[in-house]
């Protein structure tokens, strides 16, 4: 050591040394006794190193502790908002029903009138052609008699034909009494078959004007079903695509298990008139039937998926996935003490529970669409394999078997034989439970 160096070495042992004495550490064997002295700079970097351990494991407990009380506030948060949504999308659904009722029924006056319309117009159109006949037969009448009252001048002086000339003029003026009946009921037939016309027309514009505001009300509330279901089908499909699955894929294989049909098909009826509003609002519904179609798929799914906690008790997480000591590690690690009870994290069936080599005692468990869960380091092993079981089953004690430095649990999740990150199914659920 320079001369310098040690100068500085020797004058901070004797500041130090009021609150630092130098100590001894004496070892003894059969044959002879040393000691170690430990000088006050010794003892100050000893304290010093022990107070940055110390301060470091603190602000990481504090941290965990902070990030554990966020992700539950946000996950309270995520389930007030699903409920809020859930119930609305309800709301929602049960008054797009009775619009759509509302419409069909306005559907049906709107024809009846339309029915009523044509009635009046064929009854109105057969009093016209009847009023001509009569108007034509009044005429004939009215010609015969001038013809009559003229024979009737040429041949007055005839007193034999005089009683057959007043019986046939009898005859034509009854006629023309008949014929002048006739033609004031058919006039006020007319009239009557007009103002009931003029009456079924109102009433058809009227219930035009109902159904295209009942057609307006029903698209608001399809638009905003549909805006309701695309904010919920977007947080699912990102949930998927974070945990590494493919979520076209998750929703063919669902559906594929999932496909079943039946009931009575009865044919569908369509109106001749047409109507392109209500065309273009059952378009709009069969795509929000769609959508409502994928959320349900996907909760199916997430249904099948391990996203549940494997410890729930007090935790310290000390080792997280990814590269260590130049090796992958292929899981978490979550320490705690001794005997602290291990759940399953999803629904699946027992495929290993036994020892294996670096694992210790380990469990794993397959799930539905290609999922496997691992469980090392086990304790005791509480279930067999080819057992099925379900989310929240305990199926072991964590421990310190196998390659282990301590009482933990090595947790992993693989999708179709891979490893991933199991914190990305963790952080998943709590944004969706």
């Amino acid at each position: 050591m320079e001369p310098g160096t040690l100068r500085i070495t020797q004058s901070l042992n004797s500041v130090l040394e009021r609150w630092l004495p130098e100590q001894r550490l004496f070892l003894k064997s059969e044959r002879s006794t040393r000691f170690l002295r430990l000088r006050p700079v010794t003892q100050l970097v000893i304290v010093s190193g022990g107070a940055a351990v110390f301060g470091w494991s603190i602000i990481a407990t504090s941290i965990l502790a902070i990030d554990a009380i966020s992700a539950g506030s946000v996950r309270g948060e995520m389930r007030r908002s699903q409920g809020a949504l859930e119930s609305r999308l309800t709301d929602l659904s049960a008054e797009r029903d009775s619009r759509a009722a509302e419409a069909v029924a306005a559907q049906n006056r709107f024809s009846v009138a339309l029915d009523q319309v044509s009635r009046m117009q064929s009854q109105l159109l057969e009093s016209e052609a009847r009023r001509r006949e009569l108007e034509t037969g009044i005429g004939a009448v009215q010609a015969s008699l001038q013809e009559a009252v003229e024979s009737h001048h040429d041949t007055e002086s005839l007193t034999a034909d005089a009683g057959d000339q007043a019986a046939r003029t009898a005859e034509l003026q009854a006629a023309l009494d008949i014929l002048s009946r006739e033609l004031k009921t058919a006039s006020a037939e007319r009239a009557s078959a007009e103002q009931q016309a003029e009456d079924a027309t109102r009433i058809a514009e009227a219930t035009r004007l109902e159904r295209d505001l009942i057609v307006a009300r029903n698209d608001e509330i399809l638009t905003q079903l549909e805006d309701a279901v695309s904010v919920s089908v977007e947080p699912l499909d990102e949930m998927f695509r974070s945990v590494g699955m493919n979520p076209d894929e998750i929703l063919r294989t669902v559906r594929r298990g999932y496909s079943g049909q039946g009931g009575p098909l009865n044919p569908v009826g369509y109106s001749s008139s047409g109507n392109a509003a209500i065309t273009q609002g059952e378009a709009k519904a069969r795509e929000i039937m769609i959508t409502l179609d994928q959320v349900n798929t996907y909760r199916i799914a997430i249904e099948k998926m391990p996203l549940a906690m494997p410890v729930q008790s007090a935790y310290r997480l000390t080792s997280p996935y990814g590269r260590r000591w130049g090796r992958m590690h292929s899981g978490i690690d979550m320490a705690g003490p001794a005997g602290t009870p291990v759940y399953a994290t999803g629904d699946g069936t027992v495929i290993w529970a036994g020892w294996q080599s670096g694992y210790g005692n380990l469990i794993k468990i397959q799930h539905e669409l290609g999922t496997e869960t691992r469980f090392a380091h086990l304790s005791k092993i509480r279930v067999k394999k080819g057992q099925k079981v379900s989310r929240g089953t305990q199926i072991g004690d964590m421990g310190n078997t196998g390659r282990s430095t301590g009482p933990h649990l090595h947790y992993e999740v693989r999708v179709d034989g891979r490893a991933v990150n199991p914190m990305s199914f963790i952080k998943a659920a709590q944004n969706v439970f």
